[in-house]
């Protein structure tokens, strides 16, 4: 019922700015910038590296939320019903709700009118296997940071179709960035391989590093699987402590998006010190440690080597 006075609340204020506006078209902002919209701060901050001061750009989820299930604000549906394109993530990630369906179909947008973007378009996705979720899509393609460069690669693709008078601009913008991220791959498989392959086991809270286990030699354990399904079950903490007990494992990790609570409880039961936080789901805040998906990436590669290197 709160759902559904939220979504009527939101369907008002829709109205009436639709109904303040009468029959003009859309006045463009000031300086003329292209509108863009993003689900959740990661999409964010590569989009921006790409349409730099080219682009008005506007996160949905704030940073620390859950982009899984996000209930959009009253500034959200005008922000994407202004939005000349709108980028999500997809594989799942936005499903949760079906907040993100129901936003673009409320702003009048779609895919097949080329304003809305998948920017994990080309990546080949890994499926989930826990009860209730079993072969959906896993979401968290980002964190291999080659599925990263796709995603610039698509955001390029859709800004220049967008505004193709800047299409120069921001391909000048996608070649320095992919060319960092590359950099960045080739150092974290570097890196990685200096850990023995027994000792390459990372036990985060959700089971979010598939795609990242996948692409530099670990193997991935973890309490909950996503997190738009039950968390910290005393079924699935026994679950992982019974796997634990099994390796040889010196360090625990936990994500800054999820509370630490779960994985405390698994510490105390194996015996095994929580080694570090790892960025998930957002960036860090404006300011501090990694406020940008670079800088998250390289401080999850920090935090993990310092906790398994040569332990």
């Amino acid at each position: 019922m709160k759902h559904v006075l939220k979504l009527l609340i939101i369907g008002l204020f829709i109205m009436a700015m639709l109904s303040g506006c009468g029959k003009e078209e859309k006045v463009p902002d000031k300086e003329g910038k292209l509108q863009v919209v993003t689900t959740y701060s990661i999409l964010y901050d590569i989009v921006k590296n790409i349409g730099g001061d080219r682009i008005d750009i506007h996160s949905l989820a704030p940073i620390g939320s859950n982009p899984h299930e996000y209930d959009p604000l009253p500034l959200d549906i005008q922000k994407t019903t202004d939005a000349d394109v709108v980028f999500y993530n997809g594989l799942n990630l936005e499903a949760g709700n079906s907040w993100f369906e129901k936003l673009i179909e409320t702003a009048g947008k779609s895919e097949k009118d080329g304003s809305v973007f998948r920017l994990s378009k080309g990546v080949e996705p890994k499926h989930l296997t826990s009860k209730g979720h079993e072969g959906e899509e896993d979401p968290h393609a980002w964190l291999d940071i080659r599925n990263g460069i796709q995603y610039a690669k698509n955001a390029r693709d859709a800004l220049v179709q967008a505004d193709p008078e800047n299409a120069g601009f921001y391909k000048k913008n996608a070649q320095e960035y992919i060319a960092k991220l590359e950099k960045l791959h080739e150092e974290a498989v570097a890196d990685f391989n200096q850990i023995s392959k027994e000792k390459r086991f990372l036990v985060t809270s959700e089971g979010a590093f598939k795609y990242f286990c996948a692409a530099y030699g670990f193997e991935a354990g973890y309490i909950w699987e996503i997190n738009s399904e039950n968390q910290g079950t005393p079924q699935q903490v026994k679950k992982l402590v019974d796997l634990i007990k099994s390796r040889d494992l010196s360090s625990l990790f936990v994500e800054t998006s999820v509370d630490p609570r779960s994985m405390e409880m698994v510490a105390k039961e194996t015996d095994i010190p929580i080694g570090g936080t790892l960025f998930t789901d957002s960036l860090g805040k404006p300011g501090e440690k990694g406020d940008s998906y670079i800088k998250m990436m390289e401080s999850n590669i920090t935090v993990i080597l310092d906790n398994l290197e040569g332990k």
